[in-house]
């Protein structure tokens, strides 16, 4: 029976990835953000799982990864698929008189956001036979870029100014947000792995440093500290590989 328990918890992050697509093609971001949030909370959980109860298994880890393909690659493409629809001034509709789109840029340009799940896909389909990842990760992580993006309009919100909105809101800025996110997805760079294998300090000095500087981020900034944490990360992995060559991690 306990052997079936990691993989109900990657289930029920297939469940809320599925069900956050429907609150992000409708705009109802507060309830997206939740379910994305709650699906990174069962991907964390089913790895630690498996590993608790010493039932990890090959299918585990092919499940793990459909789900973070729905989660963390097809949401983040919604969400980017609304902000750039918003952006040029609405949504994409059909022509009424013929029921066919109409690919105008304002009508064509939104579906550029969905490079984010094609390169999210790409990213843990690589995962799933690099046998080299083991204590850290190569490329951003689809669960970080899924923040990132997700954390968009939630800004808009909670953080929302006129100089801010209109940067956001800004289409170009959009496409090269999914361009640059895209590509650090699949990026032969280094980062560290929050995985705490123990508790003490010497060890994990630069996940402890890294975890006190996000929480005073999310403390001073709300939203918008996560785009800022994500950057901190990057940063400071690049650092940290470029004076120490350890080897790299697996992704849950």
């Amino acid at each position: 029976m306990k052997r079936h328990i990691p993989n109900f918890l990657t289930l029920l992050n297939v469940f809320a990835g599925s069900v956050a697509v429907i609150f992000a093609a409708k705009n109802e971001w507060e309830t997206m953000a939740f379910l994305v949030l709650l699906g990174l909370i069962f991907d964390f959980s089913d790895g630690l799982a498996a590993r608790k109860l010493k039932v990890q298994s090959e299918l585990g880890l092919q499940l793990d990864s459909l789900a973070d393909v729905i989660t963390f690659g097809l949401v983040p493409g919604v969400v980017m698929f609304q902000l750039l629809s918003l952006s040029l001034g609405g949504e994409v509709v059909s022509e009424p008189e013929t029921g066919e789109f109409s690919f105008s840029l304002a009508s064509s340009l939104p579906f550029f956001g969905f490079v984010i799940t094609m390169s999210s896909a790409l990213r843990l389909g690589r995962f799933n036979i690099d046998e080299n990842q083991t204590t850290s990760f190569i490329g951003l992580p689809t669960p970080a870029n899924a923040l990132l993006i997700v954390s968009l309009p939630m800004i808009l919100l909670f953080n929302g100014n006129d100089a801010l909105n209109s940067i956001i809101l800004n289409p170009w800025f959009l496409v090269g947000l999914t361009v640059v996110s895209s590509v650090l997805l699949n990026a032969q760079i280094h980062l560290f792995s929050l995985k705490f294998k123990s508790l003490g300090f010497k060890e994990n000095a630069l996940r402890y440093v890294f975890i006190i500087v996000s929480l005073f981020c999310i403390g001073t900034m709300k939203f918008l500290a996560v785009p800022a944490i994500i950057v901190i990360y990057l940063m400071s992995s690049l650092l940290f590989f470029k004076t120490d060559s350890s080897s790299v991690g697996k992704e849950d």
